[in-house]
């Protein structure tokens, strides 16, 4: 990756987490400035890195860090089903703090990771049109999502800020299984959105874009990316030789997968060794 252009001062949530981790040296060779924002100390931060420890529901901490960031990229939260008030407080309220810590500070591009679980009771060929899905949530969690999308929609239509919401396919540094060589968003093509969400084309204004690389086995339309400048490179198909492809998903008619059957239940059922903790 070259050099921005006009390098940003991000505020990226989810700072220690898995995706932030594959992300963060992307961010740094284009020469942004970046604040690593978690609940857990990001490790081995560089020299435009900084660490700031603290809750994305935490209003002081979440205006104070961003004070004089030029954007942010919200990948904080809860990343599988859990209890309804743990979804709440975290994805959905640390969502709105994390707008409106952006919205007092003057932070006018946001990127919001949603999901393909905001979705996914869709038949999966629906992803193929270009018009943008509306919400079937699959789970709690799918919910929370849904919920992240319309907080998004409210601070860029009332404030005037470009926010994208990212509906996630698979993040990782590699496909892992057969589905996921159809869903997967490369390190490097997420890069590339966070690049789209800093450009100018489509802002102000609320997108929803499917967060998915080039893949040759990919069922999602790109046109909502393409419409804001993203455009992916990577291909899973490279790492198909390396995968189980006789391994089938019984669910692969539905966007939501497993998620969206009767074997993954709704809220603390699929946890029982976290039930009452």
């Amino acid at each position: 990756m070259s050099a921005a252009p006009n390098p940003q001062t991000i505020a990226l949530t989810g700072g220690a987490g898995m995706m932030a981790t594959l992300l963060r040296p992307y961010l740094a060779d284009a020469g942004h400035t970046v604040r690593l924002l978690d609940l857990a100390e990001a490790a081995a931060p560089g020299p435009n890195e900084s660490v700031h420890v603290g809750s994305v529901a935490d209003p002081v901490f979440m205006t104070g860090a961003l004070k004089g960031a030029t954007a942010v990229v919200h990948l904080g939260g809860l990343h599988r089903e859990k209890a309804w008030a743990d979804l709440v407080a975290t994805n959905i309220t640390g969502t709105q703090v994390t707008l409106e810590a952006a919205r007092i500070n003057g932070v006018g591009r946001v990127l919001l990771a949603s999901s393909t679980h905001a979705v996914g009771f869709h038949p999966t060929e629906a992803a193929a049109q270009d018009a943008v899905l509306i919400p079937r949530p699959d789970t709690y969690y799918g919910v929370s999502k849904a919920a992240v999308e319309a907080l998004g929609s409210l601070y860029a239509d009332k404030y005037g800020m470009k926010v994208v919401s990212a509906r996630i396919g698979t993040g990782g540094e590699r496909p892992g299984n057969v589905r996921t060589l159809g869903s997967w968003l490369s390190p490097a093509d997420s890069y590339r959105l966070v690049e789209a969400t800093l450009n100018d084309l489509g802002a102000p204004g609320h997108h929803v874009v499917w967060a998915v690389s080039a893949n040759t086995r990919g069922w999602a339309s790109l046109e909502a990316g393409r419409c804001i400048g993203f455009e992916p490179v990577d291909d899973a198909e490279a790492f198909a030789e390396g995968v189980d492809t006789a391994a089938q998903d019984s669910w692969a008619g539905l966007l939501g997968g497993f998620w969206a059957s009767e074997g993954h239940k709704v809220g603390m059922d699929n946890y029982p060794e976290l039930a009452g903790k």
